[in-house]
Formats: C-alpha cells, structure tokens, sequence
C-alpha cells in the first residue's frame, strides 16, 4: 500500500463521522438517535466510492440522515473529509463489505438505498458479487422499511439490462426508468448530482442509466 493511502487510512481512523468495520455493529437499529443524535430519516449510498454522492445529498436533505458504505478507506477518506471541512453533519461513512450489511442494520431500519455507478462485475463468473444480485437484494429488502425506496445509476448497460431482469424476475415495482438519463425529464437536482466517474463517463458520450424501484 503505498505513503499517501496509508496516510488517509490513518486519517480516517481520527474522523468523527467515519466508523470502521465492526465498531458499527453498536449503532444496529440505532444509527439515527446514537449516531446522528435525532430522529431523521437513513439513507445509504451503496460502494460510495469517494462520497460525492452522498455528501451531495445530505446537503440537499438536511432533514435526512446520509451514510455512505464502502470497503475502500482511501476513497472514504475525500468525502468524510469534505463533510467535515463543509460542516456537514447529516453524513457519515460506514467501512465495511456490503456482504455483512445485515450485522449493520436492524430490518426496516433504513428508508432509501443509492447504488451509483458500481462494479458491474461483467464476468459470468461474479455474477454473485453485482450488488443488484438477488441475494443482495434480499438483503436490501430486509433493511428497508416498507414502502423504501432503491435507485440505481449506471453507465453500462449490461448491469442495467441485469438488473431490470432481476426487477422482473422477482416481481418488483419500477416508479422511473431510462436508459439515457440527461436526455429524458426525469432529471432533477437529486439525479443531476455527479461523481468522478459520471463526469468521465459523460465526457466520452456515454449513456447514464436510471431506475427507481421498491420492493
């Protein structure tokens, strides 16, 4: 691992709105009144990358609760630091797998889940690591309270067309879908919001695709 990411590996360990692994099993069913001290809604941004997403929200929300998760403490590290510098409060990061999510979270804990741009895990081979996979989405669907709402954002195609076919095969409710967001009305504010990634990926012309779904 090289200086500058052990650096901010070291450095998020001092953040107050950063939890590590199994130190966030004690805020299970208590994030908003242990963690956030109120009683707000939680939202969670899935593989978060470096929190633009996330912290972007919170600061459109600020009457919501915002955690990203992500395993990578190197790229937690730009956004818990630009919501601390920002003095954003609504925001947190959680460092763990996404596959122990359920160690984290009481059921219907959490009322909406963002997946932004993920590995699309292209390879038959890890078909069983895409976070739209349906043992993910079981998961998900314990965490969410009812009625809680998933989004995803993606620019390939596969993994969207996957995961439309995980929607219809388990029989769930789509409320929006596009396969070219900026050129549909759908976009808002919320869905104008841009990582790293999209800016990149909209710079070589590529498509973003969205869908708005619930168990």
């Amino acid at each position: 691992m090289g200086k500058d990411k052990l650096r901010k590996f070291a450095e998020i360990a001092t953040f107050e709105n950063v939890v590590e692994l199994e130190a966030g099993q004690v805020y299970k069913g208590k994030w908003a009144s242990d963690f956030f001290k109120n009683d707000k809604p939680v939202i969670l941004e899935l593989a978060c990358g470096k929190g633009e997403y996330t912290v972007n929200l919170a600061k459109l929300f600020p009457e919501k609760n915002f955690i990203g998760i992500d395993y990578k403490g190197n790229r937690i590290w730009r956004g818990a630091k630009t919501a601390l510098e920002d003095g954003t409060r609504n925001v947190g990061f959680l460092r763990i797998q996404i596959e122990t999510i359920l160690e984290y979270f009481e059921a219907g804990e959490i009322s909406e889940i963002w997946i932004t741009f993920p590995d699309p895990q292209p390879q038959e081979s890890r078909e069983k690591k895409r976070l739209t996979n349906p043992k993910f989405l079981e998961r998900y669907k314990l965490i969410l309270r009812e009625n809680g709402i998933m989004h995803l954002k993606t620019d390939n195609d596969g993994f969207y067309a996957y995961t439309l076919e995980q929607i219809e095969a388990l029989n769930l409710t789509k409320h929006k879908e596009t396969t070219d967001l900026y050129k549909s009305d759908l976009v808002d504010e919320v869905l104008s919001i841009k990582t790293y990634y999209e800016r990149k990926y909209l710079a070589d012309n590529k498509n973003i695709n969205y869908v708005q779904f619930e168990f």
